[in-house]
């Protein structure tokens, strides 16, 4: 279906050199659902949030013009956006008229960049941004306050932020709108979101992947989504590939993602507004027919959902000509119109004329109020797009979580017994699906099962709404596990469910969630922001489970081998991060059940799907993992109360854990007169000092565990580097000799791996005698004995094609 008002732009010239002012217009009677009085009513609060768009990107004082503009009305350094507002305002002032026909439950998402303008300008007309900001209320100097903020140093940013009231998506980073769109439709079957995509964001790799999130949602289970593409043919500065393909050509493509595409294009207001209410009444007729059908007729097919494009100018209504230039309908609209307003009278007159071809007159009353008829418009309370409570963490409820104890493993001795760790913790999410089946999901890029996790799905099914075939297993019209091969769909998905109020764990191979790494900055920025909004609410938090990781991805390969996800998650604000290396099934058990209780962090964990020793009971457990840190008397030798050791044994993570035991053992066996301490971390966090992140160790304490002046050969399941970064100003920090992995790998035996980047146990007895000074040439036969055993071991694998037995075999005692 395509409603078009009129093909193009006004075809606008003038000579070289001129500034045109906006023609202005009245609206005149056309055919369609808006009566006039209503056609009237719709295109002045359009007119309202346009014109306060523009003041908020021009203006710091003269909020209603009623002067003649000078330039200390005008901001110094004017940043800002228009190109795209005009689109995002219209459909915000036409999902009004709907929600107040049809009491709808909705959101808006604005995915266009840098449109942050009009999404102000919509809340400050409804009324919420004065109740969340006592000193903007609506009235003139209201008015004032809120243009004098915007882009400002101390004020709000460009693009939709956490200051945005009604705003759930980041407005920055361009790619995940429908994601988030989709996501906060999960589980909400009363929920409408609106979601306005723009085409520059639809060039992207995750916007074009995100068109197929409609195969994950459920007419029964969950809400709705309206996508709206608004094709302005330009970003910054070249057009669109979107819209330049001929309308034929992309309507194709978006009936082959799934949807049914109602095209509304033009330039004249009068008729654009028809076009676009007939596209939205006709979708949410659609919409609720789709629902009917399903959940009152047991239709099981998968719906096509319908969905509008928006194609209208660039910058519509400002300026047409700036400087000899067209403006309006090309990449010159996409910031800021008019550059030169502050210090040109030209353009600063233009500006005047631009801010009064909306007739503000008719739209605020002496005291800057909105008129009545304009409240009028407004939809009341929570039913305001901008006041809904979804987009503030929802009514967020807690999981229902079972006790971790009762899932643990028996440990009668450390080491005694092995368990692949990612499976034990299937077994306990199992049960939180269980008792969390509206609040709560798993997503997973095709990695659920390969991660050990798969018990989940002995209790729901892989959320599945298109065709199902015969041979297929575990797909499920409701389930609870969404699994599709994008880690971009993966993150956007839970991102939009934990912004409106759910919970939710996020598992992939370690190696490969760098994919999202541009994804976690832009969430790990909206908890540090909106952390310092005072009414905004803390969310649950974004709980990523790391597995097939770098050491044991020895069957796949060097491409699969990669920790470098700490890293990048370690430049985030010490508030937001949390790390965690649990060394067994119990402390992952344990590390867990506190990640799903936590609030506005985002915690990474990183645990072995592979059979591995246990070291510590669920009593043993739960102290070690609540101090994060410490020591392990049974694993070292002669460390005992009021002696200081020789050396210092860390390690991080569940295969270094191991090899450090098994050097530790070497050295209980070989040199039993050596004092040594081992010392495992579970909270990665532990090792800041407490001035740096709120886990951090105090110096004492730090200093007490590791000594100030003995060796400390460090274990560490990443890059070496961090960790020297993470210590660097502790006392012993030049006593800190870290091994890690050192970008060596290749498809090779687990040991082998191990032995490449020298985090073996044979090289770190090796550091041992290297570091300590009393060692030297006493144990020089011990050390050619673990070069002798690293040559045996690398010799026998490239014979047999497996881990010699003496480490295959080997276990603690």
């Amino acid at each position: 279906m395509s409603t078009t008002s009129d093909t193009a732009a006004d075809n606008i010239t003038s000579g070289a050199g001129e500034t045109l002012a906006p023609p202005g217009y009245r609206l005149e009677e056309v055919p369609g659902p808006l009566a006039p009085a209503e056609l009237e009513a719709v295109d002045a609060w359009w007119r309202a949030a346009n014109y306060l768009a523009v003041g908020q990107i021009y203006l710091m004082d003269n909020a209603l013009v009623r002067e003649p503009l000078a330039p200390e009305h005008i901001k110094p350094r004017l940043l800002g956006h228009f190109g795209t507002v005009p689109g995002l305002n219209l459909v915000w002032a036409h999902a009004n008229r709907a929600i107040l026909a049809r009491d709808l439950d909705a959101v808006f998402v604005a995915g266009p960049g840098h449109g942050g303008p009009g999404p102000n300008a919509c809340a400050w007309l409804e009324g919420t941004y004065s109740e969340l900001y006592s000193h903007i209320p609506q009235d003139c100097d209201g008015m004032r306050a809120l243009f004098a903020q915007f882009s400002f140093p101390g004020g709000v940013p460009s693009h939709c932020a956490p200051e945005t009231p009604g705003s759930f998506h980041e407005g920055g980073e361009l790619g995940y709108s429908l994601l988030h769109a989709f996501g906060a439709a999960l589980d909400k079957p009363d929920l409408t979101v609106f979601c306005v995509i723009g085409d520059g964001e639809a060039e992207t790799g995750p916007l074009a992947g995100s068109w197929h999130a409609n195969k994950f949602l459920s007419p029964v289970r969950d809400g709705a989504v309206l996508p709206i593409l608004a094709l302005n043919q330009y970003k910054i500065a070249n057009p669109t590939i979107l819209a330049r393909i001929p309308e034929s050509e992309l309507v194709s493509l978006l009936r082959g993602y799934g949807y049914e595409p109602i095209v509304v294009s033009g330039h004249d207001p009068s008729l654009v507004h028809q076009a676009m209410a007939t596209a939205i009444d006709t979708c949410l007729d659609r919409i609720a027919a789709i629902h009917t059908a399903a959940r009152e007729q047991g239709a099981d097919e998968r719906p096509c959902w319908p969905m509008i494009v928006l194609r209208t100018p660039k910058g519509w209504t400002c300026p047409p000509v700036v400087d000899g230039e067209q403006v309006e309908g090309t990449f010159r609209a996409h910031q800021v119109p008019l550059p030169g307003a502050r210090d040109n009278a030209v353009h600063r007159s233009v500006l005047e004329a631009w801010l009064k071809s909306y007739r503000p007159e008719e739209l605020f009353d002496e005291k800057g109020h909105p008129v009545e008829e304009l409240l009028r418009r407004n939809p009341s309370g929570v039913r305001r797009m901008s006041a809904n409570p979804i987009t503030n963490g929802g009514v967020a409820r807690d999981l229902t979580i079972p006790d971790w104890r009762d899932f643990g493993v028996e440990v009668a001795s450390p080491g005694a017994t092995k368990n692949e760790a990612t499976r034990v913790l299937g077994g306990w999410l199992r049960e939180v699906t269980r008792n969390n089946p509206d609040n709560f999901l798993t997503f997973a890029p095709d990695e659920l099962a390969s991660n050990r996790l798969q018990d989940i799905l002995e209790v729901t099914g892989r959320d599945w709404q298109a065709e199902i075939g015969g041979y297929d297993e575990k797909l499920d019209r409701t389930g609870r596990v969404i699994e599709v091969l994008s880690e971009h769909m993966c993150q956007g998905l839970l991102e939009g469910y934990l912004l409106t109020g759910r919970h939710g764990v996020f598992t992939c191979y370690e190696a490969f969630i760098h994919i999202i790494d541009a994804m976690f900055n832009q969430h790990a920025k909206w908890l540090d922001a909106s952390s310092a909004v005072p009414w905004r609410q803390p969310i649950a938090s974004l709980n990523y489970l790391l597995s097939s990781h770098v050491w044991r991805q020895d069957h796949n390969g060097f491409t699969h081998q990669d920790p470098g996800f700490l890293d990048v998650v370690l430049n985030k604000k010490p508030e937001i991060i949390r790390v965690y290396l649990p060394p067994d099934a119990n402390t992952l058990l344990s590390v867990y059940d506190h990640c799903l209780r936590s609030r506005h962090y985002v915690n990474v964990v990183v645990a072995g799907k592979q059979p591995q020793e246990n070291w510590l009971s669920v009593e043993e457990a739960a102290v070690h993992c609540a101090r994060g840190i410490g020591i392990w008397p049974w694993a070292g030798n002669n460390d005992v109360e009021g002696v200081s050791p020789d050396v210092v044994l860390a390690c991080a993570g569940d295969v270094p854990t191991l090899e450090t035991l098994a050097a530790a053992s070497i050295l209980r066996q070989r040199l039993p007169e050596l004092r040594v301490r081992v010392v495992n971390v579970v909270d990665l966090m532990r090792l800041v000092p407490h001035d740096e992140h709120p886990h951090g160790l105090p110096s004492r304490e730090f200093d007490t565990l590791f000594t100030q002046d003995k060796p400390i050969i460090f274990a560490f399941h990443g890059y070496p580097w961090l960790v020297h970064r993470l210590t660097y100003r502790r006392t012993n920090h030049n006593g800190l000799h870290v091994r890690g992995y050192k970008e060596r790998g290749t498809t090779t035996t687990p040991f082998d791996m191990v032995m490449l980047n020298d985090l073996d146990r044979y090289h770190l007895v090796m550091d041992v005698i290297d570091r300590v000074p009393e060692l030297g040439e006493k144990a020089a036969g011990l050390r050619q004995e673990m070069v002798d055993a690293r040559w045996q071991a690398r010799l026998w694998t490239r014979e047999h094609g497996e881990d010699i037995p003496a480490v295959a075999d080997w276990q603690w005692s």
